[in-house]
């Protein structure tokens, strides 16, 4: 696998060279993730799983709106167990904290990368709902417990995906929906740097941001850096069936 992977705007979501775009637009990819994640659908409709993804990759302004909305109450924000809170009744250091339980920051996020998918079986979701991606949602007896257990079984390493938030390390809460392709995913997080982290957060509108950059070294670890490893069975998925190859 190459050294260099990505550039570092590729890295920060301040690109677009690395993502194609897929059904009519709504959803973009990194060009070598198109073709495995397809397979992946493939073999889960084997299943009786409509798998779809329902978020790809994500620009780094679109985090940065994300990130402010929730600092200014203008978005849900929840606790680790998924309440809602009030964000201006907390500290700077609560709200980052809840902010970060289930957003990175800008310019952090491994949906920059277009290697990170979230899923739902669309076959499952109630008539006239939208998914709310919450764990939830993924338990037993809920509308996405055949998904969980599907994604439970490793099948999808296969495919060259896993999930790096399946459990709590300490950082971000569990994810059940989040796939990563692990071939690239594990590049470009190697890639991801602090100092060029904290280059892309200079002179940027970022709520709390004096906060988050006191603190970007601890917040780096803990929510960068800190998933769980990619299994070497998906690292080794990259010559696939369905024909992909890392570019």
């Amino acid at each position: 696998m190459p050294a260099n992977m990505f550039d570092s705007l590729q890295l920060t979501g301040r690109s677009t060279s690395h993502v194609v775009s897929l059904a009519a637009g709504s959803l973009s990819l990194h060009q070598a993730v198109v073709a495995p994640y397809l397979a992946l659908q493939t073999a889960a409709a084997t299943e009786g799983i409509a798998l779809q993804a329902v978020s790809g990759f994500r620009s780094f302004e679109r985090q940065l709106a994300i990130w402010n909305g929730k600092c200014r109450g203008e978005r849900p924000l929840l606790d680790a167990l998924g309440q809602p809170l009030q964000a201006q009744a907390l500290s700077t250091e609560q709200r980052v904290t809840a902010i970060l339980n289930w957003s990175a920051l800008p310019g952090a996020s491994r949906h920059h990368w277009g290697t990170e998918l979230d899923v739902i079986d669309a076959a499952a979701l109630p008539a006239g709902s939208a998914p709310q991606l919450l764990c939830s949602e993924f338990a037993p007896g809920a509308c996405f417990e055949r998904l969980a257990a599907w994604l439970d079984s490793d099948a999808l390493h296969d495919y060259g995906f896993y999930r790096p938030y399946a459990q709590w390390r300490g950082g971000v809460q569990p994810e059940p929906w989040h796939l990563s392709y692990a071939p690239l995913a594990a590049a470009a997080l190697q890639q991801l740097q602090l100092p060029l982290l904290a280059a892309a957060l200079q002179e940027v509108d970022l709520e709390d941001g004096q906060w988050v950059q006191q603190q970007l070294p601890d917040l780096y670890v803990r929510y960068v850096q800190n998933v769980a490893a990619a299994p070497p069975r998906a690292l080794a998925a990259v010559a696939l069936k369905a024909g992909s190859t890392l570019c």
